[in-house]
């Protein structure tokens, strides 16, 4: 019996992928078949890392920058360039939770700012900064936003000053240590009580500082506090830059003695 080679049929036919064998694929689309699921992964990876970086800065801290240098030395700030950043706990935003000495971020109450400049960026750079501080991922620079510390809860009677030229509260005088070097506790002198779900501000640095002091204009303590309804948070560390990485403590010892109002 003669062995016949097979014909040119059956070598096409042996070329065939064999049945259910995926066919061959180029380098190319191997790769892109990879890449695929990978750009999916990073994808929903960004977007949940936003949404959590939203939810973070919506309830519970937010970054904000140091635009002057109202609260110096404890914060250092000027306008035009790039100070401290702070993170502050947006959890703590009532008289009720807060303590006098600690430091507040809070809006603007009544035009106490000037309008703020407009940084100039192309619309790409602006809507990408725009994106990234809605999302918590950069600080703040509304400029509608002061930082101040809190000397006054509601009812409390806050005097400048005694014959040592003191701040009073409740009667009770303040030895202040965080007061920028040379400063006096208040360059005008005022006699006020706090209304009730207000709190009175001063900052550290005061013959720099537009506090409570210039915008109560002598109305006892009424237009010069900051209503709690208007309080973001309470600065609780400076995260930026790293040298200055540091926690806000609150003074307490310059308050332990100040006795509870009579009048809340």
């Amino acid at each position: 019996m003669s062995m016949q080679g097979p014909t040119a049929g059956e070598h096409r036919r042996d070329l065939q992928p064999a049945q259910g064998t995926p066919p061959y694929r180029s380098q190319g689309q191997h790769r892109r078949a990879v890449m695929t699921p990978m750009m999916r992964e990073s994808v929903v990876v960004v977007v949940l890392a936003l949404f959590l970086s939203l939810i973070v800065k919506t309830w519970l801290m937010q970054a904000f920058y140091i635009p002057s240098g109202s609260m110096e030395p404890t914060l250092h700030g000027c306008p035009g360039c790039l100070g401290d950043r702070v993170l502050v706990n947006k959890m703590v935003h009532t008289p009720i939770s807060l303590n006098r000495g600690d430091i507040i971020v809070f809006d603007d109450p009544d035009h106490w700012l000037p309008a703020p400049i407009v940084p100039q960026r192309s619309q790409l750079m602006s809507v990408l900064s725009s994106t990234l501080t809605f999302v918590g991922l950069l600080p703040s620079d509304e400029g509608n936003h002061l930082i101040k510390r809190v000397i006054g809860l509601p009812g409390d009677h806050v005097v400048c000053c005694d014959v040592q030229k003191r701040l009073t509260v409740n009667g009770a005088p303040l030895d202040e240590p965080y007061l920028f070097p040379g400063d006096t506790p208040s360059q005008q002198s005022f006699n006020i009580v706090v209304p009730a779900g207000k709190v009175w501000v001063m900052g550290d640095h005061r013959s720099d500082s537009g506090d409570s002091r210039p915008h109560d204009m002598n109305t006892g303590g009424a237009k010069g506090s900051v209503p709690e309804s208007l309080i973001v948070g309470r600065a609780v560390t400076i995260v930026w830059p790293l040298d200055r990485l540091a926690w806000l403590s609150n003074p307490s010892a310059t308050f332990a003695k100040v006795p509870t109002a009579t009048v809340r």
